[in-house]
């Protein structure tokens, strides 16, 4: 059991990084950022774009880990702290590194599965990393998608539903 804190939410309807990066991110409709989220078992979290599409079942919420951020920041010699709402990673989390969780091959080829963890009594199932896309160069800084390898968070399928709030929770790894 690990105290984290939950820093940051990002629930939109619509894809903002759709296109040619060089265009610029679509705006969205509405404010993207929240207070609080309600998860669902199987389907994502409700009003996201990926709420309840098939295609997205393993990819349903996002994670992020804010340290990996910090290091964009320091490996680019960037002023101060990047707005995490800019990576459109659903969840951003302070006090654990996500990306350990998700699913691997080792060097002979061997897959490992991604691990199961509760985050404030809700469980995951964390899938295939979250890997940066060319938008991070235009959205956080240049070089952003590079320093962000490896550490671009985790794609996850809710395995339970319930709420989730800004501010300290508890996340557990089960398996």
């Amino acid at each position: 059991m690990t105290e984290v804190d939950i820093v940051a939410f990002v629930v939109s309807r619509e894809h903002a990084f759709d296109g040619r990066p060089g265009d610029g991110p679509r705006p969205d409709p509405a404010p993207v950022d929240r207070a609080e989220i309600e998860v669902r078992a199987g389907l994502g979290i409700v009003g996201d774009r990926y709420y309840g599409q098939t295609i997205h079942k393993n990819a349903a919420v996002t994670f992020i880990d804010e340290a990996s951020l910090d290091e964009v920041v320091r490996v680019l010699g960037l002023p101060g702290p990047l707005d995490p709402h800019l990576t459109r990673r659903n969840i951003t989390l302070r006090g654990f590194p996500i990306d350990e969780l998700a699913a691997r091959r080792t060097p002979d080829g061997t897959r490992h599965p991604g691990r199961r963890f509760t985050l404030d009594g809700i469980t995951f199932q964390a899938n295939r990393p979250a890997n940066p896309c060319a938008w991070m160069d235009e959205v956080l800084a240049p070089g952003a998608m590079k320093a962000l390898r490896k550490r671009g968070g985790i794609r996850a399928t809710p395995l339970t539903s319930g709420t989730l709030r800004l501010g300290p929770a508890t996340l557990t790894v089960l398996d």
